[in-house]
């Protein structure tokens, strides 16, 4: 006996932003059970997913991916895009551990919001293709909103899914998408503006330098690198905060290998002094670089500056 449409379930990559919106929603109209699946690591979040499965009316899985995208991060098979975004191997990454739920819990298929050619690098009919095999998901990897360009999966060749109620929607314009939206209600959704902190040139420029330093970095030295300002004295890094908050969390940040710099009768920013072997060398240039960032005081020869230093 055949699935009936009554027990066709997809599980649905759900990013919040509207093309993964749209795949969901063209799949709630055909009457399938959608659940959707977000994945975060160090360089993106599920904010955006949470607000989109709630407008949905959808279940939400969300999968911690960190330590496997770090791993990709430093040598992506397939190269990075225009900053360290590796975006096959991520695309591959998440959808194989899709397809690993989808196949153990008995949902049907994988569905993404992918839209062909919208992405240079991840998104041409050849990368579209090499993601479905590293994910060893051929023939159930289905993309709503380019179904029509595409080879039929094999929920739409089993009737699971309606192949004419899809899309043939491709390229770089959102014009069908905004008209899709706009045909289904949908207002509130984000600007198409990158969520991936790999993409953003200044962090891409510490997240470089750290992996030079530090080969074998890890998730806490990636959130270090999303504040604060960061100069290397060989392979001691020290990081200076911007403001408050971001004094306060290199507070939280210190560890006994590590040492702060605190300044102790002015105002200036906390030094976050990091490094396996931390000698009065990097003390001293961290000293150097609080008082280089501390405008009241840096021209003024008159004040004895002092210090608090916690190691």
């Amino acid at each position: 006996m055949g699935i009936t449409k009554k027990k066709t379930k997809a599980l649905v990559l759900l990013s919040g932003g509207l093309d993964s919106i749209l795949a969901a929603k063209l799949l709630l109209e055909q009457g399938v059970k959608v659940e959707g699946i977000c994945f975060y690591s160090n360089f993106f979040d599920c904010r955006s997913a949470r607000k989109a499965a709630r407008r949905l009316n959808i279940k939400l899985r969300e999968v911690d991916i960190s330590s496997e995208l770090l791993e990709i991060i430093r040598a992506p098979k397939h190269g990075y895009g225009a900053g360290l975004n590796p975006c096959i191997d991520c695309h591959a990454l998440m959808i194989k551990k899709a397809g690993e739920i989808m196949k153990a819990e008995g949902s049907c298929f994988v569905a993404t919001g992918e839209v062909l050619g919208e992405r240079p690098m991840s998104q041409h009919k050849k990368a579209l293709k090499i993601i479905e095999k590293e994910a060893k998901l051929e023939g159930y990897l289905l993309r709503p909103l380019s179904a029509k360009l595409l080879e039929p999966t094999t929920p739409e060749v089993r009737g699971l899914v309606i192949r004419d109620k899809l899309m043939d929607i491709s390229g770089r314009g959102r014009k069908k998408q905004m008209e899709l939206a706009k045909k289904f209600g949908i207002t509130d959704y984000p600007t198409p503006a990158g969520g991936c902190m790999l993409t953003q040139d200044g962090f891409v420029s510490r997240l470089k330098e750290l992996m030079e330093k530090k080969s074998d970095f890890n998730p806490e030295d990636v959130e270090l690198s999303k504040i604060g300002r960061h100069f290397w004295d060989n392979s001691t890094q020290i990081i200076l905060g911007r403001d408050k908050e971001e004094n306060e969390m290199l507070v939280l940040a210190k560890t006994k290998k590590n040492a702060l710099v605190v300044p102790d009768n002015f105002a200036g920013p906390s030094a976050l002094v990091r490094g396996e072997q931390i000698g009065d060398k990097s003390i001293e240039k961290a000293k150097e670089l609080v008082v280089q960032y501390s405008p009241k005081v840096k021209n003024n020869i008159d004040i004895n500056l002092n210090f608090k230093i916690g190691k």
